[in-house]
């Protein structure tokens, strides 16, 4: 189930594919990627940009938070995003895996890293996301109503 549910993220359109990661496995328990460095993941200094740590950490909480939710027939939208930059890397293939930290009813927080080939550690965040019903969803992410009311 877990390398179907990553080929089906790997042919989404969207983020994931525009920065060439390639999700490996996506489970309730992990979730792992990887992408070659290339031009478009760097900032003015040739390093990685932070941007780009931060949003494959929280891609990877996301699915993994994801895949809990639906079980329970609930979707997922993000809190909180955490992310340290340890090690500038210039080139490369970089991985990251994310684990739960807590999978609770309303809340679920995963802990995610990337690491470079030799295994040193890139970056490494928390994610903090929030689980709704269907009913919920639809309610938080309504416009808001134009100026004046209605």
């Amino acid at each position: 189930m877990s390398d179907e549910i990553a080929e089906v993220l790997n042919h989404l359109p969207g983020w994931v594919q525009e920065m060439g990661i390639h999700i490996i496995s996506a489970s309730t328990d992990e979730v792992t990627c990887e992408w070659e460095v290339t031009g478009k993941h760097l900032q003015a200094y040739g390093i990685v940009h932070g941007g780009v740590h931060c949003g494959v950490i929280e891609t990877l909480a996301s699915v993994g938070a994801a895949l809990v939710a639906r079980a329970r027939g609930q979707r997922v939208v993000g809190l909180e995003n955490s992310t340290s930059f340890i090690r500038a890397v210039r080139s490369g293939k970089l991985t990251g895996i994310a684990r739960p930290v807590t999978r609770g009813r309303t809340t679920q927080v995963w802990e995610a890293s990337i690491r470079d080939p030799q295994q040193r550690l890139v970056a490494q965040g928390r994610v903090r996301l929030l689980c709704l019903s269907e009913d919920q969803l639809t309610e938080a992410t309504r416009p808001d109503p134009p100026a004046g009311g209605r």
